[in-house]
């Protein structure tokens, strides 16, 4: 079973990438694939560039990869409330190819933040949206305070509680 798992946040030391990589590698007998947004960093989506240079080669791409999966692990960040700029933008590029970015893979979608609401308004904003572009959302889980609940030096969730309510929702997906 592929699993592709991506923060949807170009910082080098996302927490959000950490909290997906995390969730993916909880699936039993799967193969997990972590994109980088970093590594689909295209000019801002306008239709003048769109005009000019075409679909861009790196949204070929990283639908290529969504392709690939049997199962998608998204963990938004939140900038302002919203989608980050990198994410958006990837997101951008790509509904020009195929308005289905997410192909309709089942998703396990999160979010993470410092803060005490784990990054409530972008994970609603993207449970509502991500459907309408072939998310098949199977359930979502928010992690608050993240550097109080995830242990960075061992990769995974150090409150007990919050670990075991996201294994219970990868073991019922």
């Amino acid at each position: 079973m592929k699993i592709i798992a991506f923060g949807a946040s170009p910082s080098k030391n996302s927490i959000n990438k950490k909290l997906a990589t995390y969730a993916a590698n909880l699936f039993e007998n799967g193969e997990v694939e972590v994109l980088d947004l970093n590594n689909f960093q295209m000019p801002i989506f306008t239709v003048d560039i769109e005009k000019e240079i075409g679909q861009h080669e790196l949204a070929k791409i990283f639908l290529s990869k969504i392709a690939t999966a049997d199962i998608l692990v998204v963990s938004m960040a939140e900038n302002n409330g919203n989608y980050s700029a990198a994410f958006k933008n990837v997101f951008d590029w790509c509904t020009r190819i195929n308005s289905k970015v997410f192909q309709d893979k089942p998703m396990l979608l999160m979010a993470t933040s410092t803060g005490a609401k784990g990054g409530a308004s972008v994970l609603g904003i993207a449970k509502n949206a991500f459907p309408f572009y072939g998310g098949n959302i199977k359930a979502t889980f928010s992690l608050p305070s993240f550097d109080a609940n995830f242990d960075v030096e061992n990769g995974k969730i150090s409150n007990p509680e919050l670990d075991s309510q996201l294994k219970d929702l990868i073991k019922n997906f």
